[in-house]
């Protein structure tokens, strides 16, 4: 399944209005704004009940071109994509653990495909 996608976009502000107004009438709210460690760019994620699944980044703050996150089932199935990707060819782009920054429990792995996606697999259980 998958758990949440994001993709980059030009003018952050015109596109978290736009987001926020085109996606009410299905119950999305904005849920949270991040900021990218990486490159300190804004990321917005919009979802329902509390989480974010749908994520737009401001201008280098979104992974280019793609970013899809599976979920997983348990934190053992994190770290074993993790390590089954890298075997098949991917390049590591954050290895497996917390990512305390989105919320206590976020523990995931992230891989670049040989097309340069960026591929997470996430658990958001407790250990």
């Amino acid at each position: 399944m998958i758990d949440h996608i994001g993709f980059p976009v030009s003018d952050y502000s015109r596109a978290k209005a736009f987001y926020t107004a085109a996606l009410a009438p299905l119950g999305y709210t904005l849920v949270m704004e991040v900021q990218q460690h990486d490159n300190d760019a804004p990321a917005a994620g919009f979802g329902r009940d509390g989480k974010p699944d749908l994520w737009i980044g401001g201008e280098g703050g979104m992974n280019k071109p793609l970013h899809v996150a599976i979920a997983a089932a348990n934190r053992a199935s994190v770290d074993a994509f993790h390590r089954a990707a890298l075997a098949a060819g991917g390049r590591d782009n954050g290895a497996p653990g917390l990512r305390p920054h989105y919320h206590a429990n976020y523990y995931g792995a992230f891989v670049r495909d040989p097309d340069g996606h960026n591929i997470e697999a996430v658990c958001h259980a407790p250990a």
